[in-house]
């Protein structure tokens, strides 16, 4: 086998392979970066969760501990007071 053989089967052979595990490669870095963004993504939507729990759980014990006066509150407040 000579040079130009050698060559031709490094051109024929060799650069495709290095073009696909090159295409390859950049491939399953964008995957990662991907899943990596979805993971953030569900982290922030977790914390904005549990502050919404949170605030529900606040608000249940404001309406549950002072029952029907609430009702009479927010109405007070609807109504402004005329001297």
């Amino acid at each position: 086998m000579g040079f130009d053989a050698a060559v031709i089967a490094f051109i024929v052979i060799g650069l495709p392979t290095i073009a696909i595990f090159t295409l390859i490669s950049r491939w399953l870095k964008h995957r990662e970066k991907r899943m990596e963004l979805e993971a953030q993504i569900a982290a922030g939507k977790g914390a904005h969760t549990e502050k919404l729990e949170q605030r529900v759980r606040v608000l249940e014990r404001i309406v549950t501990d002072k029952g029907i006066d609430v009702a009479d509150e927010i109405e007070r407040l609807r109504i402004p007071e005329r001297n």
